[in-house]
C-alpha cells in the first residue's frame, strides 16, 4: 500500500482527497448521498473504510457502491502476476516494478472528472494542471467540512453545461480550455456521452474513435481516459511527455525516443500497456 500512498502525496495541491497519517480521506458521491470516507490499510491486509462524514449511507447498495468505487479508484480486480511476469522480463520496466511494486493503477471512475482532468492537463506541466484543477473545483465544487478541513466534490456535468466561458476569466485556463469542458458537460447533461455508453460500444479502437469526435479531445486525451476510467488495459498515451523523458531517463539517451522506438520497446507489453505506462510515469512524477 505504500507505494499507492505515494502516488496519491506526490501532489500537496492535490484537491479531491487528502492522504494524512497513511489514511485517505474523500468525498463519494452516490446518487445524491454524499459521503465523506476514510481509507486506511490494516495490519491484515485489508483495507477498512470508515464514514466519518456527509450523509451516511443507509441502504445496503449504497455501501456496496461505496465499496464498489473504491475497489474501480484502486483497480483491486485486477491481477497484477501476469504483468509482473512480463515486466521482470522487460530490459526497461524490470527495474521499476521492483522500485514500486505493489503500485496500482490508480483511476478516475467518473468520466466527467477525467475527462476534464485529461483537458486541463493538455501542453502543460503537472504542477500547473492541478493548481487549475483547484481553481476549476473550489469556484464550481461543494465541499464537505469536517475537522475545520473542507473537502471538495468534483463539480457536475449538469452545472458546468450551464456556464458561459465568461464565468471561467479567473481561472488561468485558456478560452478554448473552457469551451472544451463545456462542450463536453453538455454533451453528458443532453444523454449523448456517459460511461455505460462508451462502455457498451466495446472495442477499444471504436471507444477511442468516439472519444476523439468531441472537441478538444485527442489521441493523448482518449488514451489517458481509456487508461484511467474506462479501464481498457491496452490503451497506450504514446506522445505522452512523461512517457517520453522516463524512457530517455531510464535509457540514459541523449535524445528524446522516436514514435518508432517506443513501439518496438512496447511490444512486449501487450495488455498491459496502461500499467507500463503509469509504472513508467512513477520514474518522474
Amino acid at each position: 500500500m505504500n507505494t499507492n500512498l505515494g502516488y496519491l502525496k506526490r501532489s500537496t495541491n492535490e484537491c479531491m482527497f487528502e492522504v494524512e497519517n497513511d489514511a485517505i480521506r474523500r468525498v463519494i458521491v452516490i446518487g445524491k448521498t454524499r459521503t465523506l470516507v476514510q481509507i486506511e490499510y490494516s495490519d491484515n491486509k485489508q483495507l477498512n473504510v470508515h464514514f466519518i462524514g456527509g450523509a451516511q449511507p443507509t441502504k445496503t447498495w449504497q455501501c456496496a457502491e461505496i465499496v464498489n468505487y473504491i475497489r474501480e479508484w484502486f483497480d483491486l480486480d485486477n491481477d497484477l502476476f501476469p504483468f509482473y511476469e512480463m515486466a521482470n522480463a522487460d530490459p526497461l520496466l524490470k527495474t521499476t516494478i521492483k522500485e514500486f511494486y505493489g503500485l496500482r493503477l490508480i483511476g478516475i471512475p467518473d468520466l466527467f472528472e477525467a475527462l476534464c482532468w485529461g483537458v486541463l492537463g493538455q501542453q502543460i506541466n503537472l504542477g500547473f494542471a492541478y493548481t487549475l484543477k483547484r481553481q476549476f473545483v473550489e469556484k464550481f465544487g461543494e465541499s464537505i467540512q469536517s475537522d475545520d478541513k473542507n473537502y471538495w466534490i468534483f463539480p457536475s456535468y449538469e452545472q458546468i453545461a450551464q456556464l458561459t466561458p465568461n464565468d471561467f476569466a479567473d481561472i488561468k485556463m485558456t478560452v478554448k480550455k473552457s469551451e472544451y469542458i463545456i462542450g463536453i458537460a453538455k454533451l453528458m447533461a443532453s444523454g449523448e456521452l456517459s460511461k455505460q455508453k462508451l462502455i457498451e460500444v466495446g472495442s477499444f479502437k471504436e471507444v477511442e474513435k468516439s472519444l476523439i469526435k468531441i472537441r478538444g479531445i485527442g489521441p493523448w486525451t482518449a488514451n489517458y481516459v481509456l487508461m484511467r476510467c474506462l479501464r481498457f488495459p491496452n490503451a497506450f498515451p504514446i506522445e505522452d511527455v512523461g512517457l517520453i523523458n522516463a524512457i530517455k531517463t531510464l535509457l540514459k539517451m541523449d535524445r528524446k525516443p522516436t514514435k518508432e522506438e517506443i513501439l518496438a520497446l512496447s511490444i512486449p507489453w501487450d495488455k498491459w500497456e496502461s500499467y507500463a505506462t503509469f509504472y513508467l510515469w512513477r520514474v518522474l512524477y
